[in-house]
């Protein structure tokens, strides 16, 4: 079957061209961390933010991902790794049309991570949603930690599936020592200048 794949990538209109019409330079912004750390109020709020700013944005979150494109795919270790692999292939495709793309998804693994920024290259910007796990089980939003430690779901990160924080992380926000708001200014001041299109475009 591969023989009979032609991609055509190096034909169509570049991104830069895309990029030039919506005025705007585009970006994967992948936050990652513990479920419960904050990740789509985060995600949720810079989206909103960039909306207002007039920026072209699509948010790719986790648990809407499971949904629809993969919603075929459990948590073991193999099919946590294809959630993410096939979420990063949408956000290159959504960001070589120009799109500032934030994917929130948990990414448990260096080699899961590292994965992500080998297909996404220059566009990956990892943002870390530091948040200590006992807040994060406090919090308990979705009623899966309890439901974890109860036995009744199994491979469950911060639980029984290892979650290793990132080393080498664009930018940290720290959720249980910041508003949502401080750490939403923080967060925009860092993506601007990566979005903006430069003055001689």
């Amino acid at each position: 079957m591969a023989d009979n794949i032609h991609p055509i990538f190096d034909t169509i209109l570049s991104t830069s061209k895309k990029e030039e019409l919506l005025n705007q330079k585009s970006i994967v912004i992948w936050m990652v961390g513990l479920s419960g750390s904050g990740k789509s109020t985060i995600a949720r709020g810079l989206e909103n933010k960039l909306h207002e700013e007039g920026f072209l944005t699509a948010l790719l979150d986790g648990d809407n991902l499971r949904t629809g494109l993969n919603n075929n795919l459990g948590f073991s270790e193999e099919d946590r790794t294809e959630n993410i692999r096939r979420a990063a292939e949408a956000s290159k495709l959504l960001a070589a049309n120009g799109v500032i793309t934030i994917c929130s998804l948990i990414s448990p693994t260096e080699s899961i991570r590292e994965m992500a920024k080998t297909i996404l290259q220059d566009k990956y910007c990892e943002v870390f949603i530091n948040c200590p796990i006992e807040e994060c089980e406090k919090r308990d939003v979705k009623g899966l930690y309890a439901k974890a430690r109860r036995g009744e779901i199994k491979n469950f990160t911060g639980i029984d599936s290892p979650f290793e924080e990132p080393q080498n992380a664009s930018i940290t926000i720290y959720t249980a020592e910041h508003s949502v708001e401080d750490n939403l200014d923080q967060l925009l001041e860092y993506i601007l200048p990566k979005i903006k299109p430069s003055k001689n475009q």
